[in-house]
């Protein structure tokens, strides 16, 4: 589901969860400011003992193991009284958002911009609602991703942030160097405010993850394993309808500008 933004262009999330993922969402966002944290996704998975993940990240974007400990230390006995899933035992997983990681804000497009993303849509166009290709940025409300439309030739689509219903990126050799070059930077930057010592390269990762038994708060000195994002896909919607113009590109080869839009013809609005 999506929401308006709100608060500093591009960094609330414009992905809303729903049902009971949407309840913790709503606890655990506050308490993770705080800590000087912010939400990226809540999900629920699995049937009869389900696990409640919640993937988290500082504002640079890294997300060490210590980090997640101490959101599964603060959120467990919040969500312990609120209860948001009533007679169910539950498992709670904080984890970072991996490599591959969900795409959640305007700022995230901007920011991964030159890497390749997948992008599904809330509504179909011309018979596909699936996108793959390499992220160009975003401007006046539409994520721009430059495609393949087969006979159409090389792309680039002006989607509007309402219609995503999710996207991420795509796991490639350039972006794990890229994602591992920017924690290590980040990491080393915050240690040298901090006056500790930089971590080695073993150290420094994506996709730590936290498990939490039952929602029981975890010692200070307990062990976590770090173990790699995963990875989901949704269904579904109905037809929409092009609009196109030329443009050139910087390396001046013609490129088409595809700007979508919902039944009405009305453009996205942010």
């Amino acid at each position: 589901m999506v929401g308006s933004l709100s608060g500093p262009t591009g960094t609330a999330r414009f992905i809303k969860e729903i049902g009971a993922a949407a309840e913790i969402a709503t606890l655990a966002e506050p308490v993770l400011e705080s800590l000087g944290f912010r939400l990226v996704l809540v999900r629920i998975m699995g049937g009869q003992g389900p696990i409640v993940e919640i993937m988290a990240e500082r504002p640079d974007g890294t997300m060490s193991i210590e980090d997640c400990k101490t959101v599964s230390m603060n959120v467990s006995a919040l969500l312990d009284v609120h209860d948001p899933l009533p007679g169910k035992s539950y498992r709670l997983q904080v984890s970072s958002p991996g490599i591959d990681r969900p795409l959640v804000r305007a700022s995230d497009f901007d920011q991964w911009a030159g890497y390749e993303a997948k992008i599904e849509l809330k509504e179909m166009i011309d018979g596909r609602r699936r996108f793959r290709g390499v992220l160009e940025g975003f401007e006046d409300g539409e994520v721009r991703i430059e495609v393949e439309l087969g006979e159409a030739g090389l792309n680039v689509l002006g989607i509007p942030l309402h219609m995503v219903a999710e996207s991420r990126l795509v796991l490639t050799d350039d972006l794990v160097r890229e994602s591992l070059r920017r924690a290590k930077k980040a990491n080393s930057g915050r240690l040298e405010a901090e006056g500790s010592e930089a971590p080695g390269d073993s150290e420094i990762g994506d996709g730590a993850m936290l498990d939490s038994d039952q929602l029981e708060p975890i010692a200070p000195d307990g062990d976590a394993p770090a173990r790699s994002g995963k990875t989901s896909n949704r269904p579904g919607g109905n037809a929409l309808k092009l609009k196109a113009k030329k443009k050139q590109n910087s390396k001046a080869r013609t490129k088409t500008t595809t700007k979508l839009k919902d039944r009405s013809g009305r453009p996205g609005q942010s």
